[in-house]
């Protein structure tokens, strides 16, 4: 069963995640992802829509970081999906990201490789990496000071707290909040109106934006990071806390 649909709705192209209830960050399913996102550059598509259903996602699959862990094997999710958020934004076309439900982890770094973000009333958004004693892996330490500043993002990311669609909108995390029941009506329109304009200007203008805010070393700096930290102590722990549903017992440095 595909954990990825990808829906051919030119001029837009529709990149909806399936991997229901919460659409966890596994490697089959961001394989199937970065397929996706190689369909949807194709100039067929002159803007793209990303969601999930009926959560956006809420992060990395806890049970492969465990299984990766107890055989004292590397991380490859990390590597999966940085790749994945850096095709996203990378794509030479407007992006929208429709946010249902949770955006947590490598969901809200999903998210954030989109050019705007869409959220419902009813969202939860975050990086909780810190709680598992890790870091975000797939761009959140660089890609969220841009979007909400940087001493906002310091707070999100070292409290590992989940901030709301209001807050979200409120400190620019999120472009727009509507009803649920709106959002993927509202993403699609919006998409089809980005789509009849100027999209070489757009790819274009997306280009020169980026050169103002070039992400490869810090992007490079994070998953090295996170790949150092995986291998601890702390998130062996902060991983079995979570799964077994308790308190972890961190030891720090």
């Amino acid at each position: 069963m595909s954990l990825v649909d990808f829906i051919d709705d030119a001029p837009v192209g529709l990149i909806r995640l399936v991997r229901r209830p919460v659409n966890a960050l596994n490697r089959e399913l961001l394989s199937e992802l970065n397929q996706a996102l190689i369909n949807a550059a194709d100039p067929e598509f002159r803007a793209v829509v990303i969601t999930g259903e009926p959560n956006f996602s809420a992060g990395a699959d806890v049970a492969e970081f465990k299984a990766a862990l107890d055989a004292g094997a590397s991380d490859q999710l990390g590597t999966l999906l940085s790749a994945a958020v850096t095709a996203l934004s990378q794509l030479a076309k407007p992006t929208i990201a429709a946010v249902p439900g949770y955006a947590l982890g490598g969901g809200l770094e999903l998210a954030m490789g989109a050019d705007f973000r869409y959220v419902a009333s009813t969202a939860s958004l975050g990086q909780p990496e810190v709680t598992l004693g890790l870091i975000p892996g797939a761009g959140g330490t660089q890609r969220l000071p841009r979007l909400v500043g940087w001493q906002r993002a310091k707070e999100l990311v070292l409290s590992g707290r989940m901030i709301r669609a209001e807050e979200a909108l409120r400190i620019g995390l999120a472009d727009r909040v509507m009803e649920y029941g709106d959002l993927i009506s509202t993403a699609l329109s919006d998409a089809g109106r980005w789509a009849a304009g100027p999209t070489a200007a757009y790819a274009a203008a997306k280009q020169a934006l980026e050169a103002a805010w070039p992400l490869e070393a810090g992007i490079a700096k994070e998953l090295a990071l996170f790949g150092e930290l995986f291998g601890s102590e702390d998130a062996g722990e902060g991983v079995d806390a979570f799964w077994t549903k308790r308190p972890p017992r961190f030891k720090g440095l």
